[in-house]
């Protein structure tokens, strides 16, 4: 029985990980536009776009690494409809996020059905393999849960730590961050405040797109129709619960993964439809108790032309 208790217990953890990396990526990437001072409502899009372009990368290519790439750029490509859209033509952020949103999810199955003749799911691909590192199981407790995780689980990390350097520690970064308090004051001392604003939808496109292959390549090696299920909002929701910090959405996506691991272990056990909807249902509990206090940069939405 103990030994149960325990694979049980491993079994949660490392499902916790694996369904906080898509999570963890979209709100990374979120935080950069937001910092930036771009509202990151588009991110579902962008991870949608992700997922399907990395798998028809990895098709036409024949290389998941390619098709990573694809994923990436495409997705890019999404969030630069959203960034001209607001920057150049100052279209309400929420206006011009959802409108990225609704064009992936018409794109998509579009492009499903034309180039694979397919409905619901493509074909199945080469994907990214789990890390399968040997020496993860020398470690005490969690090598077991590390071997079991996906490389883009390990690059995520990587990805945290090197955005929270840069968004505090570097000239450059806080630059960003004047550009997303107060884009005015930032234009009046000389700073390119559209560049920076572009910077953070590109990094944001950038890092949705890569949580949007992680689902495609990472886990199931196909795309699936509508397969990022509201993640990219939940994303949303994880960068103002972790204060728009990289560290924060890092511990956010963990707390929402866990809840994800919850209901895809306990599916059998208990009614399925009660069990599917824990995710969201801990989505709008956060939004009502736990976002209270928390305050969006102050120049989100606003530019620097008067």
């Amino acid at each position: 029985m103990i030994d149960i208790d325990i694979d049980l217990i491993y079994s949660i953890l490392s499902s916790t990980l694996r369904r906080s990396v898509p999570l963890l990526l979209a709100a990374t990437g979120g935080t950069f536009s937001m910092r930036a001072g771009v509202m990151e409502l588009g991110l579902e899009g962008m991870m949608l776009a992700g997922s399907f372009f990395s798998v028809f990368g990895a098709w036409w290519l024949g290389s998941p690494w390619l098709g990573l790439i694809v994923g990436i750029v495409f997705a890019v490509l999404f969030a630069m409809v959203h960034g001209v859209m607001h920057i150049q033509y100052h279209v309400i952020g929420s206006i011009s996020g959802m409108a990225v949103n609704l064009l992936a999810g018409a794109i998509t199955p579009l492009l499903l059905n034309i180039i694979y003749g397919l409905s619901g799911k493509s074909p199945m691909v080469n994907g990214l393999t789990d890390s399968n590192i040997e020496w993860f199981n020398n470690i005490p407790v969690i090598g077991k849960i590390l071997a079991a995780q996906n490389i883009l689980f390990f690059i995520g990390l990587l990805i945290v730590v090197v955005s929270w350097i840069f968004m505090f520690k570097t000239k450059y970064g806080l630059r960003m961050r004047m550009v997303g308090e107060n884009p005015q004051a930032a234009s009046a001392v000389g700073l390119n405040v559209k560049a920076y604003k572009y910077f953070g939808v590109i990094m944001s496109g950038c890092l949705a797109g890569i949580g949007g292959a992680y689902l495609s390549l990472g886990q199931m090696s196909m795309f699936v129709e509508d397969m990022t299920a509201g993640r990219g909002y939940i994303a949303v929701v994880i960068n103002a619960f972790g204060r728009y910090n990289p560290i924060g959405a890092l511990g956010g996506s963990i707390f929402f993964g866990f809840f994800d691991a919850i209901q895809t272990i306990f599916q059998s056990i208990l009614p399925s439809q009660l069990v599917m909807a824990t995710p969201y249902v801990v989505t709008i509990l956060v939004i009502v108790f736990a976002l209270k206090g928390g305050k969006a940069p102050a120049g989100t939405g606003k530019h620097a032309e008067h």
